[in-house]
């Protein structure tokens, strides 16, 4: 099995436990075997531009579509989101630039973007929206638009068994 493969296989298995009943992200794999092409929605606070005001409003549903291309891990994914979005780093694709390296995971991806929906990341001194870049500058105290915490919480281990998880130390003898 080539890097790329491994590479595929290693991101879905990460995908499927990372994202497992997560309170804000559903993540969907809809074409390949390892998948190539996610769906993942989104349910956080973003914004969309209202056209009959011409402001922009809060929005809770996003969906973006990554594409696992062929020359993937070597270059960052592409990303689309599939939903009205004013953002100054969404386009016709999703500025990932700013925070990719090869050794980016693809739930980092995943979770990079659900900041940016959010307004937790962003930069307008890059804009791929020139318009929202411009706003974003001009209304940054209004930032972060949504407060979800997108990492899933760590869980604690009761090696006592007592359901107290306090400072003493515990002894464990390896074998």
């Amino acid at each position: 099995m080539n890097a790329r493969l491994r590479r595929l296989y290693a991101d879905y298995q990460q995908i499927r436990s990372e994202f497992a009943g997560h309170p804000y992200i559903d993540v969907e794999p809809i074409q390949g075997n390892p998948p190539e092409v996610y769906r993942v929605t989104y349910h956080v606070k973003g914004l969309e531009l209202d056209a009959t005001t011409n402001r922009p409003r809060v929005r809770t549903e996003h969906v973006a579509t990554i594409y696992l291309h062929r020359d993937y891990p070597r270059e960052k994914p592409k990303c689309v989101l599939e939903t009205p979005i004013f953002h100054p780093n969404f386009g016709s694709y999703i500025c990932i630039d700013d925070y990719w390296a090869a050794g980016e995971t693809l739930a980092d991806v995943i979770i990079q973007i659900g900041q940016m929906i959010q307004y937790q990341s962003y930069n307008p001194k890059s804009p791929l929206n020139a318009v929202a870049a411009r706003w974003c500058q001009q209304n940054e105290h209004l930032f972060p638009i949504g407060d979800a915490n997108l990492y899933q919480p760590e869980l604690d281990i009761d090696l006592l068994g007592d359901g107290t998880l306090g400072e003493e130390e515990i002894e464990i003898e390896l074998l």
